[in-house]
């Protein structure tokens, strides 16, 4: 019986479901956040917020204590450490915005929940495709279809730009300049910038324009799509299809590795260190807001420069060692 009485009351309060309620409506018309950020946000405020009842503790009472008593709840649930720190993070937003919003905050002296800190997460090693593999890769499709004449143009750019996949689904002819080779991206939290691709994307994408986009408008309805690239019914590519379409292409390709849009803007970012172009240059290519974010491809370009070191050692211990 006790179990059943945590678990019915593991819901989060009707005050403090309210003022959740104001915060991602803040979240989705002020700060233009995107859907999937905002359904992240509700359930870990949501989760916390069930905490802090079951414990009949209200909303603006609560401390930084109870914070760090509900991410140790998780971390015993071996949640990751990345993910105690979207939490931790996600929360302390909710109540820096509370008292923002001069929404009466009442913890005990010295506790407050602006001051919850999370885990140092341990940070990932992005993974990435070698220079033949992506050679490879955007070679694949024969272009001899319309449909492969679009791909081809969607990887090049993928990889080229280093756009995100959902920013490449939301390009328009008016946001690519084939002269210039640049493109006018929105991305996180409405963010816009320019990214610059190549002359192999430029004459790709010229020749899905020419040769390739008028066939997936079968119907003079869609006459007025704006999309950059379009489907079969002449209508814009969801983030959906050019993911599918990025593993299947990749699966031809014979990689072992999955293949994903986001391995492509990984791989730009390595790539485009390995050839020792300045961090900060990739940091706005790829529209980081901070340089920490991109910190992490000169440690994977680190690491690949150790093992080439490592192992010209080894071979050349292996020749000393015949010679004697």
């Amino acid at each position: 019986m006790p179990n059943q009485t945590t678990k019915r009351r593991r819901i989060p309060s009707p005050e403090s479901l309210a003022a959740l309620e104001r915060y991602l409506d803040h979240l989705e018309h002020i700060r233009r956040l995107s859907q999937h950020t905002i359904r992240n946000y509700r359930s870990d405020i949501e989760s916390f917020l069930a905490f802090l009842n079951a414990l009949d503790v209200t909303f603006d009472s609560a401390g930084r204590k109870l914070g760090r008593a509900h991410l140790a709840e998780l971390a015993a649930e071996q949640i990751s450490n990345s993910s105690l720190k979207r939490r931790a993070t996600t929360i302390a937003a909710f109540y820096r915005w509370l008292d923002k919003e001069n929404i009466p905050l009442d913890p005990a002296p010295g506790d407050s929940m602006l001051r919850l800190r999370y885990p140092k997460a341990t940070r990932r090693i992005p993974r990435f495709l070698s220079l033949d593999e992506a050679t490879e890769l955007i070679d694949i499709p024969a272009v001899s279809t319309p449909s492969e004449l679009r791909d081809r143009a969607m990887l090049e750019l993928l990889y080229g730009a280093g756009i995100r996949v959902s920013e490449l689904a939301t390009l328009n002819l008016s946001d690519i300049d084939l002269t210039n080779r640049q493109l006018y991206v929105t991305g996180k939290g409405d963010r816009e910038r320019v990214a610059l691709f190549g002359s192999r994307a430029e004459s790709s994408v010229r020749t899905y324009l020419d040769e390739g986009r008028s066939f997936f408008k079968p119907t003079a309805m869609h006459n007025t799509e704006k999309a950059l690239f379009l489907n079969r019914f002449g209508r814009r590519l969801s983030t959906r299809s050019i993911q599918r379409i990025v593993k299947r292409r990749g699966v031809k390709a014979g990689i072992a590795q999955a293949v994903y849009p986001h391995l492509l803007r990984h791989t730009f970012a390595t790539h485009m260190l390995e050839g020792e172009a300045d961090l900060r240059v990739v940091q706005h290519l790829l529209g980081h807001s901070s340089a920490n974010t991109t910190q992490i491809y000169t440690t994977v370009e680190h690491r690949r420069r150790e093992a080439l070191i490592t192992s010209a050692l080894d071979r050349a211990r292996h020749a000393e060692g015949n010679d004697e």
